[in-house]
């Protein structure tokens, strides 16, 4: 038997939080259209295209994706990353924590102190800084946030901070200096701005930065991604998905070790 878990939007979709299957050794593919078909009619849409998968507290990106094969007793969690806000800045929900990204423009005067003065400035948040080309989208943002605070939650980070486990795992490396000097704030470059907290605060911060912000993953960084990372096109093709870069980019972020 498996057990489904539906968390925030999914619950809509089923009268119940949690769904008993009488299946097992199926793969996440199959479970999703049996899900589809058990769904009341009259309930709204299940869209498991945009949602996150988990296996037993793991995203299922980090393991065989859609052909995960879910063994007896397994937990598969079901969350949808639907958000809210503006072309310039996204508000959404993982592991029930409030998160907002803006997008900053690069400047010549924009360094690492700029995130120092920040946490100052609003204490109350969790602040990180990643520079733009080292995210490929949305999906792939919310993919690596996922990783990021399952592991605070099972006490396994690859520091003692979420901001700097996130940056590492967009970084792609186990050692704090090579991630802020791979993936952090560099001079006229543009980067995101992830911010955890309470929605009061959080809409303060993007209206304090508001005259500086961009329209969020405006720009197309698939082709520096696989550079940097040394991404091949053998390895692309071997990766049986729809986006096999993010894939594999969560995949390598899931296995640091």
């Amino acid at each position: 038997m498996i057990t489904v878990k539906f968390i925030g939007g999914a619950k809509k979709s089923f009268p119940t939080e949690q769904l008993h299957v009488d299946k097992s050794d199926i793969p996440i593919r199959e479970l999703l259209d049996l899900l589809l078909k058990l769904k009341p009619i009259d309930s709204p849409t299940l869209d498991t295209d945009n949602a996150l998968i988990a296996v037993n507290g793991i995203d299922s990106s980090a393991l065989d994706g859609k052909s995960t094969i879910i063994k007896n007793n397994d937990l598969v969690s079901i969350i949808p990353v639907i958000h809210g806000g503006s072309p310039k800045k996204l508000i959404f929900e993982i592991s029930k924590k409030q998160i907002q990204i803006i997008e900053i423009k690069g400047q010549k005067t924009i360094d690492i102190k700029f995130i120092d003065s920040l946490r100052k400035k609003y204490p109350k948040i969790q602040l990180q800084a990643v520079s733009s080309k080292f995210i490929l989208n949305i999906s792939h943002f919310k993919k690596i946030l996922f990783l990021s605070l399952e592991s605070q939650k099972n006490k396994i980070l690859l520091s003692n901070k979420l901001e700097t486990d996130i940056l590492m795992r967009f970084a792609l490396t186990t050692q704090i200096s090579d991630a802020i000097t791979i993936a952090g704030i560099k001079p006229k470059t543009n980067f995101i701005l992830i911010a955890i907290g309470n929605k009061k605060i959080l809409n303060s911060l993007y209206k304090d930065l508001l005259p500086i912000t961009e329209n969020l993953f405006s720009n197309d960084h698939e082709s520096f991604l696989k550079k940097h990372f040394k991404i091949t096109k053998t390895q692309l093709d071997t990766v049986y998905s729809k986006n096999p870069l993010e894939d594999i980019l969560v995949e390598k972020a899931a296995v640091l070790l």
